[in-house]
């Protein structure tokens, strides 16, 4: 089993429980600044690339040449801080570890402190105590007046905020705000003429180019460690949000590292460690870091308005496999499918419809569905963007106006056990709706557990799914599943059904509502 895990470094009690089950959410954390002059961002919010890139070290006749990091390090590690967090405080009570325990030595050498006999920072037998919580991580000064980035998960619910600068100066911080879909925060601290980052654009980055980072991981202040790009724009489907495409690399991050800076060879800051991917808990090769032209327009809006708004469109989307492609008549896996469209929305009065693929955003192609939401989200209610979308085997262009992004209710499955009776062709075993199950929005609230819900859906037609099995399982529909239509033709009577799928060709593609929300699924039933 993988986890994405953010990575900074937790309070004793928590940490001591995840090195136990090795199961932890962490976070990126630490300090080094750069001497570089304030220098006013852009409209993008980006500073102009560093016309003194990084020297690279000799090499002998022949060899590779590796770059020189001490000098960057040098340079612009004195504006990365190391922030520690306190919470409020919370009453314990239960025993201590045996000193036996394996765990001890090192809960007692590691761990928070505070202990006595036992687990440190936990009472001893029958006693009772109050503590208060705390964590560390890193951030990064990105004005001389003292506006830090760090990640969101590093200052969430934290009472007390302390950073403290490579010459061990420390401030007391105020969070000024942190947006937790995208995992950052802004603080403040009452300081001047400090040391600040530059800022680079992320778009810029290949795989392959080289990136440090700079943190405190568990604890050891100012650490680097270097790798390259692995890949950019990189969705992650575990993550809490989709509304960011990551960078990912190798760099080593650990608890601790949680919203240190990730730079580029010219010195730039291209992102915010802030993940890790891994079976075990601990790094195991594989970091991602969030772009920092992403974390500048939180920035911007938290400081201007004290929050985040996002753009949305309205629609619900699904990405394009080889199957899908076939079925839709494009020429290979590419852009965003929309599955369902809001009734009312600004999709629908643009005209967009259930079966387009969108290929592209403002100019921007949509590779991979999970790259729409990130690019719409930044885009400022209210304004104009223009969709190009994949329809009846030919591209279009369409005008849609950007509305602001609401939150969304979450419902449960509905777990009751299906009847048992014999599957068609597709592996279905699918009924009409009764019409006291429509006037009752039978379906909203079933399909798979945590599925979100669309409270704008309106009651779906179509025939319920009671049972998936074969093709259909393998393609991922399952009970509770409506079946609105095939290859395009609605759907309502068994009879029509039968008779779509018996026209259909060695792909069906079938349009399905789950939970209120409408996508599509292609199903290869057996020869």
């Amino acid at each position: 089993m993988h986890w994405v895990i953010t990575m900074s470094r937790r309070p004793f009690v928590r940490r001591s429980l995840a090195a136990v089950l090795s199961v932890l959410i962490f976070t990126a954390c630490q300090p080094r600044a750069s001497d570089a002059a304030d220098t006013p961002l852009a409209a993008a919010g980006l500073a102009q690339i560093s016309s003194t890139p990084i020297a690279a070290a000799a090499a002998p006749q022949g060899g590779v040449v590796l770059p020189d990091f001490a000098a960057l390090v040098q340079q612009h590690g004195p504006a990365v801080v190391n922030i520690s967090t306190k919470g409020k405080r919370v009453r314990l009570s239960g025993p201590g570890m045996s000193p036996n325990d394996p765990f001890y030595e090192f809960f007692r050498r590691f761990g928070a402190p505070g202990g006595g006999r036992g687990v440190p920072g936990m009472p001893e037998d029958g006693e009772e105590s109050f503590r208060r919580p705390g964590g560390e991580g890193s951030g990064f000064i990105v004005s001389s007046d003292g506006y830090v980035l760090t990640n969101a998960h590093v200052v969430d619910e934290a009472e007390e905020v302390t950073v403290k600068l490579t010459d061990r100066r420390e401030f007391k911080a105020k969070v000024v705000g942190l947006d937790k879909p995208t995992d950052v925060a802004v603080l403040k601290i009452e300081a001047k003429a400090l040391p600040v980052v530059r800022l680079g654009d992320p778009k810029k980055l290949r795989p392959g180019e080289w990136v440090i980072a700079i943190g405190s991981p568990f604890g050891f202040d100012n650490s680097v460690t270097a790798g390259i790009v692995s890949a950019t724009a990189r969705g992650l489907q575990d993550a809490d949000s989709n509304y960011v495409n990551f960078i990912q690399t190798d760099v080593a991050v650990n608890p601790g590292n949680s919203g240190g800076p990730l730079f580029n060879l010219a010195g730039e800051v291209v992102g915010i460690n802030s993940q890790i991917y891994s079976r075990s808990g601990g790094y195991m090769g594989i970091s991602f870091a969030i772009p920092i032209d992403l974390a500048v327009n939180v920035r911007d809006q938290i400081i201007a308005k004290g929050r985040v708004s996002r753009g949305k469109i309205g629609v619900q989307i699904q990405p394009v496999d080889a199957a899908l492609a076939e079925s839709f008549g494009l020429d290979r896996p590419r852009g965003a499918l929309v599955g369902g469209v809001e009734a009312g929305g600004p999709a629908a009065k643009a005209g967009i419809r259930q079966g387009d693929i969108i290929l592209s955003a403002n100019g921007a192609p949509i590779e991979r569905s999970e790259q729409l939401p990130t690019v719409i989200g930044v885009i400022q209610p209210g304004t104009e963007a223009t969709l190009e979308v994949w329809r009846d085997g030919a591209a279009r262009k369409l005008s849609v106006r950007v509305a602001e992004l609401q939150t969304e209710p979450v419902v449960a499955a509905n777990d009751e056990p299906a009847p048992e009776r014999s599957p068609d062709r597709l592996g279905l075993v699918v009924r009409e709706l009764t019409a006291e199950e429509r006037s009752q929005g039978f379906g909203q609230g079933s399909g798979p557990r945590g599925r979100q819900r669309n409270p704008n859906a309106e009651i779906p037609e179509g025939l319920l799914v009671e049972r998936a099995t074969g093709a259909a399982a393998d393609a991922g529909l399952t009970r509770g599943d409506i079946v609105v239509s095939v290859n395009g033709s609605p759907v309502k009577t068994i009879k029509d059904f039968r008779e779509r799928v018996s026209r259909a060709g060695k792909t069906v593609a079938l349009l399905i509502n789950r939970g209120g929300n409408t996508l599509f699924v292609a199903v290869r039933p057996a020869s």
